[in-house]
């Protein structure tokens, strides 16, 4: 297939600036394939707004940040009507784009977030009953830090689970990071280049949903999603959402992989951005150290591959 080709030169020219995160990098562009949101939880300056900026600049798609602060308004992200010349015209917010970035999208307030939510979710935005259509390749991907918990307004788990996949970006090796050091100027100017195009983008997202998934495959997805609600340490488990997020992300990994069909291997490769967010524990588990990765991991080792 040739979207292997074209998905392989965005990949390394997004590693032109991002170090070591190359399944970060991959999980993303799958995400942005199979027609969903990511989430990307990190630590500050693991490089999370890089990766988005240089991952839209690749494709050739249109690129809007919005930083997400307390004071916020749902119109701030939607839009609003203005009066110029004797009559309301609508202007645009930077909802209306092909990649949005959404910086640290837990400090805004629950009203802020729910009218992005609801863009995600409809592809659209309704202001003073007049619906507008957004780009057809509109996909958020926002940031979160997973250890500060003051002046954020935290994000429910039916917000949550409205993201296709939930990414997380760890701190890199040793080696990692004195490549990093070389390459800091090198970051700063950006030097990522469109390898791709819309119209290519386009194509994929359509190629994934023909990516044939054979019914023993889609039995190890169910029952990897039914596993997570009989684990002891879970109080809620997968849902069906978490199946068909499961199955989207494993069909446009094997894209990404060259292949129209699905392998176990890429079921296992989508399971924790696809489960891990999805999953909730019991207090007990929590307080004893349980995370939903542990239960994904165990899910895993005891559900067998066909």
């Amino acid at each position: 297939m040739g979207f292997r080709e074209v998905m392989s030169r965005v990949v390394e020219e997004v590693s032109k600036v991002i170090v070591g995160q190359r399944e970060a990098i991959e999980l993303s562009l799958a995400t942005i394939l199979a027609g969903g949101h990511a989430l990307l939880e990190g630590v500050p300056g693991v490089a999370k707004t890089t990766m988005a900026k240089a991952l839209a600049r690749a494709l050739g798609l249109e690129f809007k940040r919005i930083q997400f602060v307390p004071d916020l308004l749902p119109s701030d992200v939607t839009g609003t009507y203005v009066l110029r010349d004797g009559r309301f015209e609508f202007v645009k917010g930077p909802v209306f784009t092909e990649i949005l970035l959404v910086d640290e999208i837990n400090r805004a307030p629950p009203k802020t977030q729910a009218a992005l939510l609801q863009a995600m979710q409809e592809r659209e935005v309704t202001v003073l009953g007049v619906t507008h259509r957004l780009p057809d390749l509109f996909t958020v991907i926002a940031t979160m830090n997973p250890v500060e918990y003051e002046g954020v307004y935290p994000l429910g788990e039916a917000q949550v689970d409205r993201f296709l996949a939930k990414i997380r970006m760890g701190y890199p090796t040793l080696d990692e990071t004195v490549e990093i050091i070389d390459r800091s100027w090198l970051a700063e100017e950006m030097p990522v280049e469109p390898v791709a195009s819309r119209e290519e983008v386009a194509e994929a997202r359509r190629s994934v949903r023909s990516v044939y998934i054979d019914r023993n495959v889609k039995y190890y997805i169910a029952l990897i999603v039914e596993e997570t609600r009989r684990h002891p340490a879970v109080r809620l488990g997968a849902s069906p959402r978490g199946a068909i997020a499961l199955a989207r992300l494993a069909s446009a990994l094997a894209l990404i992989d060259g292949r129209d069909y699905v392998i176990p291997d890429d079921v296992k490769k989508a399971a924790h951005a696809a489960l891990d967010h999805r999953i909730i524990l019991t207090p007990e588990a929590r307080l004893s150290g349980v995370t939903p990765e542990r239960v994904v991991e165990d899910v895993l080792e005891k559900v067998e591959p066909p």
